[in-house]
Formats: structure tokens, sequence, C-alpha cells
């Protein structure tokens, strides 16, 4: 088969990593793969060994026609046999560009239970009829999106998010050595990764670590995606904000390290003792399956999806709570070394059995092919 992958950008997130992990991985299964890129390169992007082309689209009406008719001439000449894309605005391009190419193949995918307001869901269900199917990450975003309904419940379904096993497999002699060059000593790590997003809701992790700290002061939380020098706040009025260079006070600056982005996530995930999530909101989060490939325990908020790749592998505590967050965490320390492990061994085995990368793309070829053979 012949297959776009459509994205809105290369941008270092989740979603994007999935979807180019999928596509690659249908390339090396012999089928023919493209990346159309609506917005312009960026300076720091998922890599791919995939062709891709970038549509350099600004938020202008005149270059989002402009973008149409470069799609369709990419489109023509290619001659996909199924268009996959996602996330919102990936989403609606793709959909619009149907009518501009009635003879393509659209399917789309929605990687979070919020992906914007009442009009983004009008214009999901509006341009339903020009996707063959729209599947979600998660059975959370899926019945979300259902009961919103944009997206009618005939047309769903779920394809979970996998993981790539062999890149993500615990190795001591690297955990050793990552901790010695973050000279971690003795500390028990934290790591979370995410980009600096009101999703990850950085500001409630961050009071709950506060906390953490009141009782395990030889402790560190390493926080990979969002940019170095970033800072977030929580205020007193309960709003939070994102600031630079001076928001931690001096005592949490010497055990909160911001590293931003890194593509030594496994090695990382090696040094640490444990993987913490405080988001606001998710889809199906690809670090805390990971966290879980890498044998690590768990805690995490129970936002979207998370429940669905934790399972009682881990502690799951209620979103925007950074008190039930700290209690987590404490407890998660309090607990033997043995019984730490006992508990990343676990969640590895839930990834290996559930969730990984080759059953993941399994579930979208069969997809692919339903589509092609229905046409």
């Amino acid at each position: 088969m012949r297959i776009v992958t459509v994205l809105i950008s290369l941008g270092v997130g989740g979603a994007e990593k999935q979807a180019l992990a999928v596509a690659e991985r249908m390339a090396k299964r012999g089928h023919a793969g493209k990346v159309l890129v609506l917005r312009p390169l960026l300076p720091e992007e998922w890599r791919t060994t995939l062709p891709t082309v970038h549509l350099d689209m600004r938020k202008s009406p005149l270059s989002f026609l402009l973008s149409i008719l470069r799609a369709r001439r990419f489109l023509r000449d290619f001659k996909p046999d199924v268009v996959h894309s996602h996330s919102f605005h990936a989403n609606i391009f793709a959909r619009v560009l149907k009518i501009a190419t009635p003879s393509i193949r659209v399917v789309s995918t929605v990687h979070n239970v919020y992906e914007g307001g009442w009009l983004r869901m009008l214009a999901y269900r509006v341009t339903d009829p020009l996707s063959r199917r729209t599947a979600a990450v998660s059975q959370a975003a899926s019945t979300r999106f259902i009961q919103l309904k944009a997206i009618p419940a005939r047309k769903s379904l779920v394809v979970h998010n996998g993981i790539d096993l062999t890149e993500f497999t615990p190795d001591a002699d690297r955990r050793a050595a990552t901790r010695s060059a973050m000279n971690a000593g003795a500390r028990f790590v934290w790591f979370t990764a995410g980009r600096l997003v009101p999703a990850k809701d950085f500001p409630n992790l961050i009071e709950a670590f506060r906390q953490v700290l009141t009782e395990f002061p030889e402790t560190e939380l390493w926080i990979a995606g969002a940019p170095p020098d970033a800072k977030v706040i929580r205020h007193d009025d309960g709003k939070t904000s994102f600031v630079w260079l001076t928001a931690i006070t001096s005592r949490m600056r010497d055990h909160v390290r911001w590293l931003g982005l890194r593509r030594d996530v496994p090695a990382l995930l090696d040094a640490a003792d444990a993987f913490v999530l405080g988001s606001a909101w998710e889809g199906m989060p690809l670090a805390v399956g990971e966290a879980m490939a890498m044998g690590k325990p768990v805690v995490a908020t129970d936002a979207g999806g998370v429940r669905e790749f934790v399972g009682d592998a881990g502690a799951l505590v209620a979103a925007r709570n950074s008190q039930a967050l700290a209690a987590a965490m404490l407890a998660m320390m309090r607990r033997s070394r043995e019984e730490r492990a006992h508990l990343g061994h676990a969640a590895r085995n839930r990834i290996q059995e559930q969730f990984s990368l080759d059953a993941t793309v399994d579930a979208w070829e069969e997809l692919y092919k339903r589509v092609v053979a229905n046409s």
C-alpha cells in the first residue's frame, strides 16, 4: 500500500513520535510511505527516514488555499491508497483535501481527550463524511468524542499507542553510567517528560514535588522536553503561569532539573528510580508507556487514557490535586527497593503483553486494508 501520514508539525510531541514510528514500521513491512507536514520546519523536530514534504502553511486563508493546492499536486503524483491524519488541524486539513481530491481515502486519528472547544467539535461533526474512519488512541478519548457527537460510534475505533520494546529495555550498566554523568549520587530520582503546555500541568507536579522534598530532601525531579530555562508557578488565586529563570525557590532549584529536549530518554529512565506524571488531561501518553517498558514504577494522574496504560502496575490519583500526587509519590518512595522492582517488572510485562509497537502497527495495517478493500 501507499500511505501518506499528515501531521501538523514534526515537533517533539507524543502524537508526532507515535505517528512517525508507525509510518516507519509500515515502510519496513514493504509499504510505500511519505509524510505531509502542514507547518514549516521547526528548530527541534523528530527525525524520520521517510520522504517528507513541508507545506509551510501560515495562519491565513490564502496560505491555507495554497497549501491545499500544493498538497493536491503531491497526492496526484504519489497516488496514495490511504491518507492518515493526526490531531485536529491535520484531520480537518485532510478532510478538506478530500473535497479537492475526491479519490483519496482519509483516516483520522484523535490523540487526546481534549482537542478544543465546541467549534472544533462541530468542525469534526460537519466534516465526518469526508473521513472513512476516526480512531482514538485511548478508549477514554473515543468515549468522550462520541459523547460530544464529534465522532459517530459506528465509525469510531480505538488503536492504542504502542511502545518500541527494543528501544526501551532496561540496562544496568547504562543506569550506572547515566547516574554518574548526571551526578545523581544516592538521591532518589523522579523522572517526567512533556512539553511546556497546559495539559501537562507542571504547576501541579512542581507543587507535589515541593511537598515530597519536605520529607525526603535527598530527592531530585528531572523534567525532559520542556525548555531548560523554563519554570512554572501556581499563584495564590489558583491560576498558573509559565515563568522564566526565577520562579522556583533557590531551595527547589537544586532539586529540579529542566533538561530540555533529550534524545537519550531510555538512558534517563534507566537512571531514574520512578516516573511521575501530573497532567490535567491526556490521550495515551507515550512517556508513561515508555517508563513502564523500562521497568519503572509509575505514579500518575488519572487523566485520559493513563489508566488504560497503567492498569494495576502503578499508582493513579485525581488530576489537579497536588496533595494526592505528593502522597502517592511519598508512598512509592517508602516502599522497599524490592517492592518497587516488582512493580516495575509488572509494568514492563503489561507493555509487552498489551501495548507493543508491533501490535499497534498490526492494528493500523489491518484498518488500512479494510479501508482500501471497502472502496
